[in-house]
């Protein structure tokens, strides 16, 4: 593409949200990846998004206001990525207090809870133990198949004339006055005033490539799919320790309950959480540790057979917030990264974001709490 209005760096649903958003605003947008689209985060997740295990603050707000531009979305570029909003429940293991502490404050600021006791907790799940007796029911929970969406969207953006290459690793940029005016590629240099550099994992390198700093690691993570099954899973379940290690810095394993059915009746378990760099290594324990959590929840699926194990790194920002928003030091250079394992749930809320700092016009919260500048000082 000659001369584009921005050039978007990566072809993940962060990125192909970016695009999107970018060209219903009017700008006619190139899409940059190193690999293919997808193959990077979005290609290892479970298709989540979730405002039940947010805490109230600057995400939630943004999970939000996601959760329902994901619904608008579906409407743009059609249904045929399986978005549902089929709720979650979380489960209290034992003592319930702290989860339901959570929802009360949740419902303060929009989320729609249910507090279920043991009659209507299996009401919704029926197998699961029967020795778990509460939880909360979140409807506003929804799930996606995440490939299928990132192409979906992507598909959209090209046949409204954008445009997407693949396998075309940036090698670095041209800036003059402190702004960008180019990015430099293995397929070739590309102009534009305007770059999102949406790389998931890889988004900390090609901010240093800018002479920027964006400190984001990636966060290994292991999934389990079984065999095609009957619908014994009937909402996205896990355990309310998840909300806990999602919100942990702690770098060792850590591992909590989540158990959900998708359309083709496989069943994806999760979730594990390590920091290990790029070590793809497969763990077996971590394999066995979930799958005995999940048969904890749902002893029916001992049943069940293993169909495969897929692992995946989350991009982890240290305060676990994403990075939205310009460059502190090159004018043009926009992140959309660090979302770690919400980044499908978050994406359309992150490009309306950006899109609208860009134009200048008013968006639908303060986008501040996100802005890289807040790790500027790093390097002074």
């Amino acid at each position: 593409m000659k001369n584009p209005d921005a050039i978007v760096i990566g072809a993940g649903i962060v990125g192909a949200c970016a695009a999107l958003s970018l060209t219903n605003a009017g700008f006619k947008v190139l899409i940059i990846d190193r690999g293919t689209v997808a193959s990077g985060t979005t290609g290892a997740g479970e298709g989540n998004i979730l405002v039940s295990d947010k805490d109230p603050g600057p995400e939630l707000a943004l999970a939000l206001r996601s959760r329902d531009l994901w619904f608008e979305m579906q409407e743009d570029v059609g249904d045929s990525f399986e978005l549902e909003a089929k709720g979650g429940v979380v489960v209290a293991r034992s003592d319930d207090s702290q989860l339901m502490a959570l929802a009360r404050s949740q419902s303060e600021h929009g989320v729609v809870t249910e507090k279920l006791d043991s009659k209507r907790l299996h009401e919704l799940e029926p197998y699961l133990h029967p020795e778990l007796s509460s939880g909360v029911f979140y409807p506003q929970d929804a799930q996606c198949q995440p490939m299928l969406a990132a192409a979906r969207i992507i598909q959209s953006v090209i046949a409204r004339g954008g445009e997407l290459v693949m396998r075309s690793k940036v090698l670095g940029f041209t800036i003059a006055d402190d702004s960008i005016k180019s990015v430099k590629t293995s397929t070739g240099e590309y102009s534009a005033p305007i770059v999102i550099n949406a790389a998931g994992t890889w988004a900390g390198e090609i901010a240093s490539l800018a002479g920027s700093h964006l400190p984001v690691a990636p966060r290994r993570g292991f999934i389990l799919v079984t065999e095609p099954a009957p619908q014994y899973i009937f909402h996205k379940v896990y355990d309310s320790d998840y909300v806990v290690n999602v919100a942990s810095s702690d770098a060792d394993l850590q591992t909590s309950t989540v158990v959900e059915g998708t359309r083709s009746g496989t069943i994806l378990i999760g979730a594990s959480r390590e920091r290990v760099g790029f070590d793809s290594t497969m763990n077996y324990e971590i394999v066995r540790k979930l799958a005995s959590q999940a048969t904890s929840l749902f002893p029916i699926l001992r049943d069940v057979q293993l169909l495969r194990v897929y692992r995946g790194f989350r991009p982890y920002a240290p305060d676990h917030l994403p990075l939205i928003g310009e460059d502190y030091k090159v004018k043009g250079l926009w992140h959309s990264a660090g979302h770690e394992g919400a980044g499908i749930g978050l994406a359309p809320g992150s490009a309306a974001l950006i899109t609208d700092t860009i134009l200048g016009r008013p968006s639908f919260m303060d986008p501040a709490a996100f802005s890289p500048k807040r790790f500027a000082e790093v390097l002074l």
